[in-house]
């Protein structure tokens, strides 16, 4: 092969050109890709040519060229030389190695696009296959279906002429009766269904056999049997229950509108009222009522109230009726709400233990009950409210209140002695009445409520009892021993002495009061405290006065509404329910109540939350009220001079933080003043130390601490808590500041006075003004004052005094000097020089 021949050999791509594509001795091969290859055929094997495969391949090199056409639509082109008769023999090895390569390489593409081919044709023959048989499956259910029909109508044709058969027969026996003249009796004939309702029924349809059985309506056992002898599925209780369904939805549909009226309700609307909850009462939905209020543009929530006359607009407007209610309708009016007499039961009597600070009352209560209260109090004083129940060996039972001594709680001993049925007095034998007695004295007598006087400590040294009675004279309190109407006794809480005689005169007390409740009612209580459990949340102890309270109740408490989840006694057991007299702890609150609020069961959560909401409202407007209402208060309130001492109190209970308040209300002068940012019940929050930062204000802990994120926040803003646990260290310690807020106060002395006579210069910029001193001292290094026609033009001290041309220390009244002042050249002839001198004097509040 000659060099020529063996470069067109190669399959390398070759530059377009207008060279012939095909030349004689030559064929071209095509490829993926644009890829092509002409290959050399030489003339003596021709045999290679017409290898099976061959002219296939040939023809699909050139789809478009006709089947019957080998050689290409193009010219033929100019006829090649002959190849020399010695190519063959001139190949040498590895020309001929590449020649066989090309032939396998012809052969194994000619073998894959035979194996392609065969694979076509299989999956054109098995879609042809599958065609046909689902045609014939189509044609053979059509064909069954047929023969169904068919067999159907035989029957029923074969029915039908069975019956008129029968009807013929009977027909002829009744004429041949009649002939006979004979009563023959009367024969019941049945009358065939089916062929009658034939007519009726429309023809079958093929392609909805299977609906037209599902949407038969109610099965008969006519059909069952014709179904049966059809060869039809019958229908499952599923498929029947369906149907119904379906048909019932269908005539509800086809009822016309005004079968179904909307249903218009009586909507309850009070002055004030949500949204959310108008919504609820008309049973729309709250979106409805929020569209229908941007129309009229007003862009409001569901959470926020609306007033009554914007409810009568929307209420008119959805098709109800409106009955508008007020507010004496809203409130629950408890004092009229009187119980008849026979339902009044027999209660335990409610004794509120009263009296000064470290007295004994708790120690007495201890024991009367057995148990050791005074060590789980702060300091030995109580600083709560504790309510206990005590039952006695023949059955009583008595509740005691023990309410704290300190002049702090004075609204708590207010709360005791207003839900309460007797007073015990606690007076100590060697102490006497003390400030809290009094004050103890004068809540009983505003209560209305009889006392018991129990002096206790007879058994200290200087105890004198009778000294206690005849003090008592002093506030009209006459004890039997006195030939008065109150009785007294004599006790040790340490001893246990005459504890008995004591109990032996409340049960007496008690009998002459008549105590009776209706227990078969609705509760009504009293919060006697309140507080935020970290694990129960909200928990108020309260005593029920009448009714009785169970679990699942809805009730309302001040402003706070809830449903009763649990009720816990003194003992710490859970209750199912507690009657009158009884102090429980109840859970389910939405909120911490005040304390001193009425717990009042109402019939629904609707209810409660109305009655709630009206009572915050309320509240809100009454704050608002105490607001400076005009410009003249509004200003005085701001040029007031004295200064703010801000705090944030937190408790764990109610009664405490109102004491505390209290407290240090009552510290505050006209220099300073407490004012409490915020109160509340509970532990301290990251929300305190941000309110507390933003006032620069400390934050009281009484018996609480601030969680950890509120430490946190507390040490990186800089604020202060101040943890307490006794109200003596409290008020002491913010007194102390408060007076440390102050300053140590200043007190001034006037020492001398003068008068200028002339100014002159004194250095570059300075003024020396000549004095004449008319009364007292001027000494070098004093305060002084320049007063032009009795007002102040300056305040400065004297930095120099000399007389003549002397430096001197201090100049005496009638003589004259210079002096030169600090910070002031504003002297003129005839002014007055005032002396003072300065003290400090640490403050005290």
């Amino acid at each position: 092969m000659s060099d020529k021949e063996k470069k067109e050999s190669k399959p390398a791509r070759k530059p377009l050109g207008l060279k012939r594509s095909v030349e004689a001795g030559e064929v071209k091969q095509t490829f993926s890709h644009g890829r092509t290859n002409k290959v050399v055929v030489e003339v003596k094997r021709r045999k290679l040519v017409g290898k099976p495969g061959a002219q296939e391949a040939a023809k699909k090199i050139d789809p478009v060229a006709p089947p019957e056409q080998k050689a290409p639509e193009k010219p033929a082109p100019a006829p090649a030389p002959k190849p020399k008769p010695k190519a063959a023999d001139t190949l040498t090895r590895q020309e001929r190695q590449e020649k066989l390569l090309r032939e396998a390489e012809e052969a194994r593409l000619t073998a894959l696009e035979e194996t392609r081919r065969r694979e076509m044709q299989k999956k054109k023959e098995s879609t042809a296959e599958e065609k046909r048989r689902v045609e014939e499956n189509k044609k053979a259910s059509a064909e069954e279906k047929k023969a169904t029909e068919e067999a159907v109508k035989q029957a029923k044709d074969e029915a039908a002429q069975k019956a008129a058969e029968e009807q013929k027969a009977a027909a002829d026996a009744s004429a041949a009766a009649t002939s006979d003249k004979a009563p023959a009796p009367r024969k019941f004939t049945p009358v065939e269904r089916p062929p009658r309702a034939e007519p009726k029924k429309p023809a079958p349809k093929p392609s909805r056999s299977r609906n037209e059985r599902r949407q038969s309506g109610k099965l008969t056992v006519t059909k069952a049997l014709s179904q049966g002898d059809g060869g039809a599925r019958a229908r499952s209780l599923a498929a029947l229950k369906r149907a119904r369904e379906k048909e019932k939805r269908a005539q509800m549909a086809g009822q016309p509108r005004e079968a179904k009226p909307k249903q218009s309700r009586e909507v309850i609307v009070p002055e004030a009222i949500t949204v959310q909850e108008l919504a609820k009462r008309m049973g729309e939905k709250g979106a409805d009522l929020v569209k229908a209020l941007f129309n009229m543009d007003m862009m409001v929530t569901v959470n926020q109230t609306i007033d009554a006359d914007t409810a009568e607009l929307l209420v008119e407007e959805f098709g109800h009726k409106i009955n508008r209610v007020s507010d004496d309708d809203i409130e629950i009016d408890v004092e009229t709400d009187v119980d008849p007499e026979d339902t009044l039961k027999p209660r335990p009597p409610v004794v509120t233990i009263m009296g000064h600070v470290d007295h004994g009352k708790t120690s007495l209560l201890d024991a009367l009950r057995g148990t050791d209260v005074v060590t789980g109090e702060a300091g030995g004083i109580t600083q709560h409210i504790g309510a206990y129940q005590v039952k006695r060996k023949d059955g009583n039972v008595i509740t005691f209140l023990d309410t704290p001594g300190h002049e702090a709680f004075t609204e708590m001993r207010l709360r005791g002695a207003n839900v309460t049925d007797i007073v015990i007095l606690v007076v100590a034998a060697d102490d006497g009445l003390m400030p809290q007695t009094i004050e103890a004295i004068n809540h009983t007598k505003a209560a209305d409520v009889p006392m018991i006087v129990a002096i206790n400590k007879i058994d200290k040294d200087g105890a004198n009892p009778q000294k206690i009675r005849e003090r008592l004279l002093e506030h009209e309190v006459i004890v039997e021993a006195m030939s008065g109407e109150v009785q007294d006794v004599e006790v040790s809480a340490l001893k246990g002495t005459n504890l008995d005689e004591l109990v032996e005169k409340i049960m007496l007390q008690a009998e002459l009061l008549e105590l009776k409740a209706n227990p078969d009612r609705n509760a009504d209580a009293t919060v006697i405290e309140a507080k935020l459990d970290k694990g129960r949340g909200p928990v108020a102890t309260v005593l029920v006065n009448r009714g009785t309270l169970k679990r699942g109740d809805v009730f309302v408490v001040g402003g706070e509404s809830g449903k009763v989840r649990a009720l816990i006694d003194d003992k710490g057991k859970q209750v199912k329910e507690a009657g009158p007299s009884v102090p429980v702890e109840v859970l389910g609150l939405s909120g911490v109540p005040s304390s001193g609020e009425k717990l009042t069961v109402v019939e629904n959560e609707q209810r409660a939350r109305e009655v709630a909401e009206y009572r915050k409202q309320k509240a809100l407007e009454q704050r608002t009220a105490t607001a400076p209402a005009s410009l003249e208060n509004l200003f005085s309130g701001i040029s007031d001079k004295a200064i703010e001492y801000p705090v944030l109190i937190k408790g764990d209970v109610q009664g405490s933080v109102e004491a505390i308040a209290g407290s240090l209300n009552k510290i505050s002068n006209d220099d300073i003043k407490v004012r409490v940012l915020h109160s509340g019940v509970g532990g301290i929050t990251e929300s305190d130390v941000t309110l507390a930062k933003a006032s620069n204000a400390p934050i009281i802990g009484f018996n609480v601490r601030a969680n950890a994120k509120a430490r946190e926040i507390a040490q990186r803003e800089g604020v202060r808590f101040k943890y307490f646990d006794v109200i003596y260290d409290l008020i002491e310690d913010i007194k102390g500041e408060m007076a440390g807020e102050l300053g140590p106060e200043r007190i001034e002395t006037v020492v001398g006075r003068a008068e200028v006579k002339e100014v002159f210069p004194a250095g570059k910029k300075d003024k020396a003004a000549g004095l004449l001193v008319l009364d007292g001292v001027i000494k070098t290094g004093h305060h002084a004052r320049l007063t032009r026609e009795d007002v102040i033009v300056s305040k400065t001290v004297i930095a120099s005094l000399r007389r003549f041309k002397d430096n001197v220390d201090e100049v005496r009244s009638g003589l004259e000097c210079g002096v030169v002042l600090e910070d002031t050249n504003d002297i003129k002839a005839g002014d007055t020089l005032e002396v003072f001198d300065v003290e400090l004097k640490e403050r005290v509040l």
